[in-house]
C-alpha cells in the first residue's frame, strides 16, 4: 500500500511548505513528543500557500497525507530522538462540511467534516499496525502492513524479507508487532437542522492513536476525515451492500453554546433592533404555541428557560447551575404535550423523550453492550446527556420508574452523571434545562391536595424544578367562551387556507383566512427566535445591580422571618431568584439585571409558590410542602400525635387506641379528621404501627 501511495513530487511539495511554514512549530512538538505527536494545520494557511495543495488533499486525500507525514519525518530539527508525528487538518470550508444524510457515493475517499453529536463511543482498543509473523519451516520474521479489521496473513514466506519463498503456516509474533491506540465512535447529525419528524442518521468513524479517549457521549464536534465503504458480513459471506464509514484525522471540539446555529451580520442588526421594543417580552410570550389559548404565567416562564442564567464558577471550583427547570402538572388535555413540543422545536439544541418506557439509559446514560462495540461494552448517551448546553422536554416524566427516576437527581443539580460500570468509570456532562409534563395519579388536579401526593413523583426530585406550574381545567362560562372562539377560529382559519389552495373555485379570500388565524400567528417565526436565544446566551452575561441584589435580598429576608416555624424560602430558592431575573435580562439583551428583572423573577417565584407551595391552613408559603412533602402544620401535628401515642402507651401494654388518642388531640386543637390523616401517615412511614386487637405502638 504504501508504495501505491508514494509520490516524489507530493513529498518535496510537502517538505517545502513544512520547511517555510511550520519549522518552528515541529520543533517545538518535537520537544513535547510523544506526549504531543501532531502537527494540526488550519486548513486556509495551506490553501493561501497552495491552492493545488489543499485541493490535492481533498480529492486524493490518503495519497496527500500519505506524503504529508512522510515529509515531516524528513524535515531536519535539532532533537536526539526519532520522532513520526501526525498531520491533522482542522478548519475545512463549509462547503466540505457534509451533512450525514447527505453523504453520498461520490464523496467516498475525500478529505471532509462531520458535524455532529457523539452518541455512543467504545473502549479503547489496542489495533495491530504491522503484524509480525514466524515461519513455521524455516523460522523467518515476515512483516505485513494490516489494513483492514479482518487480520491479513501472509500468502508465503517472502524472499525479500529474508524468508525461504516457500507456503508455510505462520505464527503471529506479537512482541515484534505494532500496535495503535483506536476507538469507534458515533456520531449523530445535530437535530437543528432536522425538519419535523425526519430521524436524525449516524456514522461511524474510527480514531487511532493520540486521538482517542479525547471524546464522550453528549459532545458536539467536527470530524475531519476521509469518507471510505467499508463491506457488510453476513456470516462468512460478503454483501454487495456497504457501510458509510469515516477514518477521522483530526476532531474539533464545539465549546461555545449553539455554534451549530448561524446568526448572520443581518440577523444581528435585527436582532439589536427587536431587543429595544417594549413590548418585547409580552411578543416573545405570544410566539410560543399561539394556537394554546392564555397560559401566561407558563408561557413566561418557558421563555425565561430558553435564555437560561449564567453559568458561573466560584473561586473553589464550585460550578452554579445557570439552567431553570420546569416542571408542568394538571389535568388531562391541556396542552402540556404541545408546549412541550413547540418548545423543542424553538429551542436551539433541544431533545424530546417521553418518560414512557425510558429507562435510566434512555435518560442519562449507561454502559451497554451491543453490536456497535462488537459484544463489549459501549459508552452510550441518553437524552440529558445528547441535550447538553440545551433543552431536555420530558414528556409524561410521572411514568419513569422510581429506580430510574433517582438517576436523574444529579444530572438536574449537579449536571453531571456518572457511570461506573464493566470498568468504565467516567462523568458526562448534563448541562441541560429540563422541561417535565405530568399527570395527576387521580385523573385530576386539586389545588387542596399536597402536590406531592397527586403525582407519582418524591418531593427530592419535586425539589429541584425551579418552577412547578399546575395546569387547571375548570369550567367558567367567560373563559370557555374565549378558549372555544380562539381554538374555533384557528380550525376555520386552517380550513380556509386549505380551501383557498385546494379548491378551484373557491369563493373565499386571502383576508378572510387572516382575520381567523390573526391571533394563532406567532410574532417571531420560530428560526428567527431560535437565533435570537442563540444570540443571547453566547453574547449577553447580565451582571447584578445593587438595587436588583437589595430587592432580592429584602424579599427573602423579609418572608423568612415572617414566621419563625415555617419555611417559606430556602437557599435554593433563592439561586432560583437570580437565574430568573438573569434569564430576563438576557430577553432584552441587556448586560445590567435592573431592579425590574428581580421584579419579575420575584413575581413569577411567587405565582408559582401561592400555586403548589402555600399551606392552605395557615394562608402562608412553605417550602416543606414542596422539600419534604408535607407543610410545617402537618409536622408539628404528627409530632404531637407521636407525644399523646407514646404518653398512652406508657400506661398501656396494648397501646394506644384511636378513640384514646382523638379526645388527647382535640385536647391540644386538632379535630378528628386531622388526626386520622395524621395516624395513617405515620403509619406509612413506618413509624407506627398497629397492635393486633389493639391500639398504636411507636415504632423503636
Amino acid at each position: 500500500m504504501a508504495r501505491l501511495l508514494k509520490d516524489g513530487t507530493l513529498f518535496a511539495i510537502w517538505k517545502t511548505f513544512f520547511e517555510g511554514h511550520c519549522k518552528s512549530k515541529i520543533e517545538t512538538i518535537a520537544l513535547e513528543y510523544p506526549e504531543n505527536r501532531s502537527l494540526i494545520v488550519d486548513y486556509w494557511d495551506i490553501d493561501k500557500a497552495d491552492p493545488k495543495l489543499t485541493e490535492t488533499l481533498i480529492n486524493h486525500s490518503y495519497k496527500a497525507l500519505f506524503n504529508a507525514e512522510e515529509a515531516l519525518k524528513s524535515i531536519d530539527i535539532a532533537v536526539d530522538k526519532e520522532i513520526a508525528l501526525h498531520f491533522r487538518v482542522v478548519n475545512l470550508p463549509d462547503i466540505h462540511k457534509i451533512p450525514i444524510r447527505k453523504i453520498r457515493a461520490y464523496h467516498m475517499g475525500k478529505y471532509t467534516a462531520i458535524e455532529g453529536l457523539v452518541t455512543r463511543a467504545t473502549e479503547v482498543r489496542n489495533k495491530l499496525q504491522v503484524a509480525a509473523f514466524q515461519c513455521s519451516k524455516c523460522g523467518a520474521p515476515i512483516k505485513i502492513e494490516q489494513e483492514e479489521d479482518i487480520l491479513k496473513e501472509p500468502s508465503e514466506c517472502y524472499e525479500d524479507q529474508g524468508g525461504c519463498g516457500r507456503i508455510s503456516s505462520f505464527k503471529l509474533l506479537m512482541n515484534l508487532s505494532t500496535f495503535i491506540d483506536s476507538q469507534k465512535i458515533e456520531i449523530q447529525e445535530n437535530l437543528e437542522g432536522l425538519r419535523g419528524g425526519a430521524q436524525p442518521e449516524r456514522i461511524s468513524a474510527y480514531l487511532e492513536d493520540d486521538l482517542v479517549g479525547m471524546l464522550l457521549p453528549g459532545d458536539r464536534v467536527i470530524v475531519n476525515g476521509i469518507l471510505h465503504s467499508q463491506q457488510r458480513r453476513k456470516g462468512l459471506h460478503r454483501l454487495t451492500s456497504f457501510n458509510k464509514v469515516m477514518d477521522a484525522y483530526s476532531t474539533e471540539r464545539q465549546e461555545l453554546a449553539f455554534e451549530e446555529v448561524e446568526v448572520t451580520p443581518e440577523d444581528e442588526e435585527e436582532i439589536l433592533k427587536i431587543s429595544k421594543d417594549p413590548e418585547i417580552y409580552n411578543k416573545m410570550k405570544q410566539s410560543i404555541a399561539p394556537t394554546i389559548y392564555g397560559m401566561d404565567w407558563v408561557k413566561e416562564g418557558l421563555v425565561l428557560q430558553m435564555f437560561g442564567g449564567v453559568k458561573k464558577q466560584t473561586p473553589d471550583g464550585t460550578h452554579l447551575r445557570p439552567d431553570i427547570h420546569v416542571l408542568l402538572v394538571g389535568d388531562p388535555g391541556t396542552a402540556k404535550s404541545q408546549l412541550l413540543d413547540r418548545i423543542s422545536r424553538i429551542s436551539p439544541r433541544s431533545i424530546s423523550a417521553s418518560g414512557r418506557g425510558a429507562s435510566a439509559a434512555g435518560l442519562t446514560a449507561a454502559a451497554v453492550r451491543d453490536e456497535f462495540g462488537e459484544g463489549k461494552w459501549t459508552l452510550e448517551a441518553g437524552a440529558l446527556v445528547l441535550a447538553d448546553m440545551g433543552i431536555a422536554c420530558i414528556d409524561e416524566f410521572d411514568k419513569v420508574e422510581p429506580k430510574d427516576r433517582g438517576s436523574i437527581h444529579k444530572a438536574m443539580e449537579q449536571q453531571s452523571i456518572d457511570i461506573n460500570k464493566a470498568g468504565i468509570n467516567v462523568t458526562l456532562n448534563t448541562r441541560c434545562a429540563v422541561l417535565a409534563a405530568a399527570n395527576p395519579k387521580l385523573g385530576r388536579f386539586d389545588e387542596f391536595i399536597p402536590i406531592h401526593e397527586q403525582i407519582n413523583m418524591s418531593p427530592a426530585l419535586l425539589s429541584r424544578f425551579d418552577l412547578i406550574f399546575p395546569i387547571l381545567d375548570k369550567p367558567d362560562k367567560t373563559t370557555d367562551r374565549r378558549i372555544s372562539k380562539h381554538i374555533l377560529s384557528v380550525h376555520r382559519g386552517s380550513e380556509t387556507d386549505v380551501n383557498i389552495s385546494k379548491c378551484k373555485n373557491t369563493t373565499y379570500s386571502k383576508e378572510q383566512r387572516d382575520d381567523l388565524m390573526i391571533n394563532a400567528v406567532p410574532v417571531f417565526e420560530p428560526e428567527f427566535l431560535r437565533k435570537y436565544v442563540t444570540y443571547a446566551r453566547r453574547n449577553i452575561f447580565p451582571v447584578m445591580t445593587d438595587e436588583a441584589s437589595g430587592m432580592i435580598e429584602d424579599y427573602y429576608v423579609r418572608n423568612r422571618s415572617i414566621d419563625e416555624d415555617a419555611i417559606p424560602f430556602t437557599a435554593r430558592q433563592l439561586e432560583g431568584f437570580v437565574r430568573l431575573a438573569e434569564a430576563n435580562a438576557r430577553v432584552r439583551l441587556s448586560n445590567e439585571i435592573t431592579v425590574e428583572d428581580a421584579k419579575k423573577a420575584i413575581s413569577i417565584v411567587k405565582e408559582y409558590l401561592t400555586r403548589v407551595g402555600m399551606d392552605r391552613e395557615t394562608g402562608k408559603f412553605d417550602i416543606d410542602i414542596i422539600e419534604t412533602g408535607m407543610s410545617h402544620t402537618q409536622q408539628q401535628r404528627m409530632k404531637t400525635i407521636l407525644d399523646i401515642i407514646a404518653t398512652l402507651c406508657e400506661s398501656s401494654e396494648s397501646g394506644a387506641a384511636i378513640e384514646d388518642i382523638i379526645p388527647e388531640a382535640e385536647i391540644k386543637g386538632i379535630d378528628s379528621g386531622k388526626t386520622e390523616d395524621a395516624i395513617k401517615h405515620l403509619e406509612q412511614n413506618k413509624q407506627i404501627f398497629k397492635v393486633p386487637k389493639g391500639g398504636y405502638k411507636i415504632n423503636v
